[in-house]
């Protein structure tokens, strides 16, 4: 695997755990499979770095160590504690979970209409929070009730930003720097509210690497899908996409290959 430190994937996951139908499985990733996803990458050479190397390292400070990834959980699933916790824990490897601030100890209920099963699932309650915080895990926004914020007015866009910062920093004892944009949904007007509201850096869902030049309002972040094999999570990262299928491999070297060829 080529040394990607100047080049660093962040991958986004949410629920861990048994998905019901085609739809969950984009969401949710079998437990055993998660265990793979993190030995395929640590067999590959990868190591797991924190948000805040990342976030200090695009603000011109500490190089990160060869073939640096960063791995983030939305939404702050119970399944995170109970199994992909203890993964990292033996890898002795850091991560991310975007918290929900005013759904802590509920449901993803955002998610029921979506989700054709109908159902939502437990998030993380604050006993559950401080636990993992003492643990290594680090925790920030995901804003207040999970809403689209590209369509809220201005009061409203304010109050999931600042509220969920306020009470986040109170729950866990210092400032929270970093939000995750529910839905990926951003606009000039919400990273302009999202730097006003303090915000050190902002993640997003557009693919790609983040290399020192990047938004660091909207930081790119690779989709992991829970019907990702080990070796389609490898080539994610690879090229920098959502599509880890052969498809996309062939596709790349074939324009690579053009490229050459008519030397464009």
């Amino acid at each position: 695997m080529a040394d990607t430190s100047d080049r660093v994937p962040v991958l986004m996951y949410h629920r861990v755990g048994t998905a019901r139908n085609a739809w969950e499985a984009r969401y949710a990733i079998a437990a055993d499979t998660f265990a793979a996803h993190m030995q395929a990458l640590a067999g590959a050479g990868f190591k797991a770095v924190g948000a805040d190397a990342l976030v200090s390292w695009l603000e011109g400070g500490p190089a990160l160590p060869a073939n640096a990834i960063v791995v983030t959980f939305d939404d702050g699933f119970r399944g995170v504690r109970e199994h992909a916790l203890p993964v990292m824990e033996r890898l002795a490897w850091p991560f991310t979970v975007f918290l929900v601030s005013d759904l802590i100890g509920q449901q993803d209920v955002w998610t029921r209409s979506a989700n054709p099963a109908g159902v939502t699932y437990p998030l993380l309650d604050a006993e559950e929070i401080r636990d993992m915080q003492q643990r290594g895990v680090s925790f920030h926004s995901h804003t207040r009730s999970h809403a689209s914020l590209p369509t809220l007015e201005a009061d409203e866009l304010a109050d999931q930003l600042r509220g969920s910062r306020a009470h986040l920093s109170e729950l866990l004892g210092h400032d929270v720097a970093y939000l995750a944009y529910p839905f990926g949904h951003v606009d000039d007007r919400v990273e302009a509210a999202t730097r006003a509201a303090g915000y050190r850096a902002a993640f997003s869902t557009q693919s790609g690497f983040n290399r020192r030049d990047v938004n660091r309002m909207r930081i790119r972040r690779i989709d992991v899908y829970g019907t990702d094999t080990p070796p389609m999570l490898l080539r994610k990262i690879r090229f920098g996409t959502n599509d880890g299928g052969l498809a996309q491999v062939a596709a790349y070297y074939l324009g690579r290959v053009r490229s050459r060829l008519t030397g464009r």
